[in-house]
């Protein structure tokens, strides 16, 4: 799986697309395609503008391997972050040409679409990046609507190892959908 794969990997992939080897485009293609158009998905919902996020992701990759910096995260993290930045920006401009076209909408409803779009995204992409056994602790809790013993049994752990995996990817997860500035936080009202 791409998130198993080594930083070596990521380092060696960028010198093939660096030396413009086109095998290495289709790779990296194989390999993050899928992940691309399904962020791009999530962010627009719409399958022909995940369609061209995903090409135009793929051709800034093409086009500027030496952005990614492997010392900054994976190549996975970059790709998914050349995204999310495309796919916002398609949400903003498609969203600004309905406002200037007399749509209801307003500049204030459309950030408020981007972040939850954005959150959304990010939610999706912490979920597939997590390690396996938290991600199947959660996937029993939440879809299947186990409790943390059922889901001991189903995975063949104690109940706190269970309790620890589902505490970890929910941590994971609170961490998509940041606090705007200046909002308060709870925990500190207790």
């Amino acid at each position: 799986m791409a998130k198993d794969a080594p930083p070596r990997w990521d380092r060696r992939m960028q010198q093939r697309l660096a030396h413009g080897e086109a095998a290495a485009l289709g790779e990296l293609y194989d390999r993050f395609a899928s992940l691309v158009h399904s962020l791009a998905h999530r962010v627009l919902d719409d399958d022909d503008a995940a369609d061209q996020v995903t090409r135009e992701v793929f051709g800034h990759v093409w086009e500027h391997p030496g952005a990614y910096d492997p010392k900054q995260g994976s190549m996975r993290a970059w790709v998914a972050k050349i995204t999310h930045r495309q796919a916002v920006d398609r949400l903003r401009r498609t969203g600004a040409a309905a406002i200037a076209g007399g749509s209801d909408s307003t500049t204030e409803e459309l950030e408020q679409q981007v972040r939850r779009a954005s959150a959304a995204a990010r939610a999706d992409y912490i979920v597939t990046s997590m390690p396996a056994p938290l991600r199947a602790a959660l996937e029993l809790a939440y879809f299947q609507r186990r409790d943390y013993r059922q889901t001991a049994a189903d995975l063949g752990v104690t109940e706190d190892e269970a309790r620890r995996r589902l505490r970890l990817g929910l941590q994971l997860l609170s961490t998509a959908n940041p606090r705007p500035p200046g909002a308060s936080d709870y925990r500190q009202a207790r």
